[in-house]
């Protein structure tokens, strides 16, 4: 009996992070909500303080992006509700070409 209980308890507790809850709560969030949790915080700063010090263009370029993607989808995007327009992906694709550019150059034409 203790076992079965064990489960439901186990169950209960990862119900949160079903994938049907977790897609409802994601869709719900805002960029300001993210990036204002002290852990995604102090993930960023990890990965930045890994790629300062061991050097690695990879981590750096990652994260560059990671960074500029959230921002351009801030201010390029509509609020909910808002059709999508081609005047409001016009930053958006310039921003996504401007990433790719300064990836590309970093990652192969400028060499250590």
């Amino acid at each position: 009996m203790d076992k079965q209980k064990l489960v439901e308890k186990t169950a209960e507790t990862l119900r949160p992070f079903e994938t049907s809850n977790l897609i409802d709560t994601i869709q719900h969030l805002s960029i300001k909500q993210v990036f204002s949790h002290p852990a995604v915080l102090i993930l960023i700063i990890a990965f930045f303080f890994f790629g300062v010090v061991k050097r690695s263009k990879t981590v750096l370029l990652s994260l560059f992006s990671l960074i500029c993607i959230t921002v351009i989808m801030r201010y390029a995007m509509p609020a909910p509700g808002d059709d999508l327009s081609m005047a409001s992906m016009v930053p958006f694709i310039g921003g996504g070409l401007l990433i790719a550019c300064v990836i590309i150059y970093f990652s192969l034409i400028k060499s250590d």
